[in-house]
């Protein structure tokens, strides 16, 4: 009666001994999953943000070309002023 009792709680214990890493297997896969899923979504997040610096930057490059043309022509307007005001100024002195 001992021994089977023995081979009876020694099988009881590998029973529960498998279940129990079945659990912590189907656990560890789920939390894997979860990590997984907060990963990508973080990465969607970033990869959304980095498109709209994108697109703010190509709009910004498009408002410093137009500064820009706007500047060179002013400094073309000043210069020509410049000129005038010189030649007045050579016409009083004489």
């Amino acid at each position: 009666m001992s021994i089977e009792l023995g081979v009876l709680v020694a099988i009881c214990g590998l029973v529960i001994s498998y279940l129990a890493y079945q659990f912590n297997r189907t656990k560890e896969v789920k939390s894997d999953s979860r990590q997984d899923a907060e990963v990508k979504a973080a990465l969607g997040y970033i990869s959304k943000g980095v498109d709209d610096i994108r697109i703010d930057l190509k709009a910004n490059e498009k408002q410093l070309a137009q500064v820009t043309e706007r500047v060179t022509r002013v400094e073309e307007s000043s210069k020509q002023a410049h000129r005038r005001i010189d030649q007045l100024k050579g016409v009083g002195k004489q």
